[in-house]
């Protein structure tokens, strides 16, 4: 690829490491953009060397690094998948669809972060030409590697429409974000919602801890192997349930608290000085995203205390301008968190499966709109 006379060049990585911190912290996480820890190098290197990701997991990296005359301008997380397990953008049905009429769905190619629902850009690179090379440069891989799909998932708009202009299918979903509106405190916050629905959050939050239960915040040091290893059991009762097995090892969560533990924050209540349900959260640079919660006791409302309201009143005190509490969860709306679109791009290499994909992505889209206009109407704020 060539732009101006500069040589563009991009080549894959079977691990991070390969490129490097500084090279990929530059354009992950540059200066004037707020920080997200999701992309940041040390959340990823953790992934692949705690063995969360590695290609005995069904994730084998190949990471895009984008060269100009051979000095490194642009990175893109990507990755060879042999499943379509912990993307949180579901394809279950196309591939059984598209092996059943006699093809081979995997290994397909995903662009995105491992196990973690979270929008935000993914070719990272200083400026909108080197984006638009990367997303080239992605279907370029694919072909290369004789892959049947692309999938980029949780996009920015921006990258969504470099994604769209290489011919990818654009597909929506919603989640549920609480957004800060200027609130001094939690209580300005209440007063923004309708009478009915502030009693019932007031309700909850003194159900919720009714028990003698005590909240405490931890980030950094304050949270010890202790407080991981009690958060380990508290991961493994809810992944156990809803994916047949977690997907982290515990090995990760050491990592991440001696590289990044100060963008850590672990909710935790304890009973008589005993942790016994956490919520942990990574705090970016304008908002703090809600990722795994558990439990090894049952106490009402307990889940809403600790996930959202303990999360509210952190965002508040920071001065963050949003939470998102991760994928799916419409009662989320009755506790101030409102839908949002999501994006995802799909690269369909077969002409004929891409028509059937994009027939039916059109029809979701439409049904997806609908539903966010739908949602929105129990939205629990004062009307005017």
């Amino acid at each position: 690829m060539a732009d101006g006379g500069d040589l563009l060049s991009a080549r894959t990585a079977s691990a991070i490491a390969e490129i490097g911190r500084e090279t990929w912290d530059s354009v992950a996480n540059p200066p004037a953009a707020p920080y997200n820890p999701f992309l940041a190098y040390d959340f990823l290197a953790s992934l692949e060397e705690s063995g969360s990701v590695a290609p005995e997991a069904g994730w084998a990296p190949a990471h895009v690094a984008l060269e100009e005359n051979g000095r490194p301008v642009g990175v893109a997380p990507l990755y060879v998948k042999s499943h379509s397990q912990g993307e949180y953008v579901f394809d279950h049905h196309w591939a059984d669809a598209y092996e059943r009429a006699g093809g081979r769905y995997y290994p397909k190619l995903v662009c995105a972060v491992p196990f973690t629902p979270a929008p935000g850009p993914r070719l990272l690179a200083a400026d909108e030409t080197r984006r638009r090379a990367l997303a080239a440069a992605i279907v370029q891989i694919a072909k290369r590697f004789g892959v049947s799909s692309v999938h980029a998932n949780f996009l920015s708009a921006q990258d969504a429409a470099h994604f769209a202009a290489q011919g990818f299918l654009p597909r929506a979903g919603a989640q549920y974000h609480w957004f800060n509106r200027g609130y001094a405190t939690f209580d300005d916050f209440l007063a923004a919602l309708s009478a009915r629905k502030r009693k019932a959050v007031r309700r909850e939050r003194r159900e919720a801890l009714s028990a003698g239960l005590v909240v405490r915040h931890l980030s950094g040091a304050e949270i010890t192997e202790r407080y991981w290893d009690a958060f380990w059991r508290f991961y493994q009762d809810t992944g156990a349930r809803k994916w047949g097995r977690p997907y982290l090892t515990r090995a990760f969560f050491s990592l991440i608290a001696e590289r990044m533990g100060e963008r850590v924050l672990l909710i935790v209540a304890e009973r008589e000085g005993v942790p016994i349900a956490g919520a942990l959260n990574f705090i970016g640079g304008d908002a703090l995203y809600g990722r795994y919660w558990g439990c090894t006791e049952h106490h009402p409302f307990l889940h809403f205390e600790l996930c959202y309201y303990q999360a509210v009143e952190y965002a508040i005190e920071r001065g963050l301008a949003r939470v998102e509490a991760g994928a799916q969860g419409e009662h989320k709306i009755a506790r101030g968190y409102e839908p949002v679109e999501t994006r995802s791009a799909h690269w369909i290499a077969d002409p004929g499966f891409r028509e059937a994909v994009a027939r039916y992505l059109a029809q979701e889209r439409a049904q997806n709109a609908a539903e966010i206009d739908f949602l929105k109407e129990y939205a629990p704020f004062r009307r005017g």
